[in-house]
């Protein structure tokens, strides 16, 4: 069987090369954790740059007693993820 249908246009297609590099074209994230930059950060020792810690509790779902990790911000970082400069983990 070939690729192309017999009945069927190649013209038809919606295949635009052009169209294949344009994810490169976005603006970099300027919150990137892992970019580089000039000046230095240090991602929170806590919570490895993730925002939020675990927090497990107990919960009942369908009648069955479970543990829920719903997740809570990091009391290190506040959710900030970063600090500016270098900050060694005491």
């Amino acid at each position: 069987m070939s690729p192309v249908e017999p009945n069927e246009d190649p013209e038809d297609d919606d295949f635009d090369p052009e169209d294949e590099d344009d994810f490169e074209d976005e603006e970099a994230d300027e919150d990137d954790l892992f970019g580089v930059t000039s000046d230095a950060r240090t991602i929170c020792h806590l919570c490895g740059g993730a925002g939020f810690v675990a927090h497990p509790t107990s919960a009942v779902i369908g009648g069955v007693p479970r543990t829920v990790d719903n997740g809570r911000e990091c009391p290190h970082c506040h959710a900030a993820r970063k600090f500016p400069g270098l900050v060694p983990p005491v």
